[in-house]
C-alpha cells in the first residue's frame, strides 16, 4: 500500500536551531496558513528547558523558510505555565484564530478528568499579536482543537478530543461552548488495524462539494501515528459520510520512526494551495515534514477508500 500523500523531500523542512535558547531542541507540529501569497507557520519549538513556545515562519514555497528569532507565543499564565503548543491557525470573517493547547498545573479543584491540558483560543487582526479568548472546556485533559473555516448557522464550531473520541463543540462567541451542545463525532475503530486506540483532528477541515474533509491521526497499540480522512456532511458536520478503513500517510524516513518521541506523524495543517493540499507535521516529535497531494485523489479516496 503507497500512501496517498507524498514527501516533498526525504529530509525535513525545518529543524532546531542550535543557536537559539527557545527552539534548539525540537521545532515540530506546526500549524500553517496561506496568505496573500505566503505561507505563515506556527510551530511549537522547545529549548533546553522542555517548555514550549511558539515560533513563526514564512515561506514563498512552502520548503524555504524564513523564521522569526522571537517566538510569538509564550507562556504568559499559571495554565500554561509548561508550555504552549500545537497551534492550529485559521481565518474566518477577516481575523486569524489560533487554537492551540496549554499546558500547565491544574486550575482550582482536581477532577478526575485531569485538566493540565487545555485547548484554548486566541485571535489576532496580524497574525504577530495574539489575543486569548477562552478555553473550550476546563476541568478535563482536551487538545486537537480546531475551529472550521466559517460560521455554519451562525455557530462557531470546533473540533477537539476529549480522549479517545473526536468530538464537535458550538459557540456564538468563541467564549462560551455550552456542554450540552457538544456531541461526540468518531473515535478509535477496534477491530481496525492502525486506529484502534485513539483518535484526534489534524488541521482545519477542508470544505468541499462532497462535505468538510477531515485529516485526523490516530495511533495503534504499538503507538505508531498515521493519518486518516473523513468526510462531513456539508450542513451538519455531526453526521460522518465517508470513513476509509485504511490511512493516507504513516512514519517511514528515519526522522520519523527516531526521534524525541518515535513513530510519530503529527499534523495541525493541510491546506489548499492550487489543486493540492500541504500537510506539514510534526516528525517525531522533533522536526517538520511536508507531504502533498492532489486535493481530487484525497477526495476520491475518502469517498471510496
Amino acid at each position: 500500500m503507497e500512501p496517498i500523500l507524498k514527501r516533498v523531500s526525504e529530509t525535513p523542512i525545518l529543524l532546531p536551531e542550535l543557536t537559539s535558547s527557545w527552539e534548539c531542541a525540537h521545532v515540530f507540529n506546526p500549524g500553517v496558513i496561506y496568505h496573500r501569497g505566503l505561507f505563515h507557520m506556527f510551530y511549537r519549538a522547545q529549548g533546553l528547558d522542555q517548555i514550549s513556545r511558539i515560533g513563526y515562519a514564512i515561506s514563498e514555497d512552502g520548503i524555504h523558510w524564513n523564521r522569526s528569532r522571537h517566538p510569538v507565543l509564550v507562556p504568559s499564565y499559571s495554565y500554561e505555565a509548561w508550555g504552549v503548543e500545537d497551534p492550529r491557525v485559521v481565518e474566518i470573517e477577516g481575523t486569524f484564530y489560533m487554537t492551540y493547547t496549554a499546558y500547565g498545573p491544574p486550575q482550582g479543584q482536581p477532577t478526575i478528568a485531569g485538566g493540565a491540558i487545555v485547548p484554548m483560543v486566541a485571535r489576532s487582526s496580524n497574525l504577530i499579536h495574539w489575543e486569548r479568548l477562552a478555553p473550550i472546556v476546563h476541568g478535563e485533559d482536551n487538545k486537537d482543537h480546531v475551529l472550521f473555516p466559517k460560521r455554519l448557522k451562525d455557530w462557531f464550531v470546533a473540533v477537539h478530543r476529549p480522549r479517545p473520541w473526536i468530538a464537535l463543540a458550538f459557540s456564538k462567541d468563541l467564549r462560551d461552548w455550552p456542554r450540552e451542545r457538544m456531541v461526540k463525532l468518531l473515535g478509535p475503530r477496534d477491530d481496525n488495524w492502525w486506529d484502534n486506540v485513539s483518535v484526534g483532528a489534524n488541521g482545519v477541515p477542508i470544505e468541499t462539494d462532497h462535505g468538510w474533509l477531515l485529516f485526523y491521526h490516530a495511533y495503534d497499540r504499538q503507538r505508531v501515528y498515521r493519518f486518516g480522512v473523513a468526510l462531513l456532511d456539508p450542513d451538519d458536520p455531526r453526521q460522518v459520510r465517508s470513513r476509509p478503513k485504511d490511512p493516507v500517510f504513516w512514519p517511514e524516513m528515519a526522522w520519523e520512526k527516531f526521534g524525541n518521541v518515535p513513530n510519530v506523524v503529527f499534523s495541525c495543517a493541510n491546506i489548499v494551495v492550487g489543486d493540492s493540499v500541504y500537510v506539514f507535521y510534526g516528525g517525531a516529535d522533533h522536526v517538520i515534514g511536508l507531504a502533498v497531494a492532489p486535493l481530487q485523489e484525497v477526495i476520491d479516496f475518502a469517498l471510496h477508500g
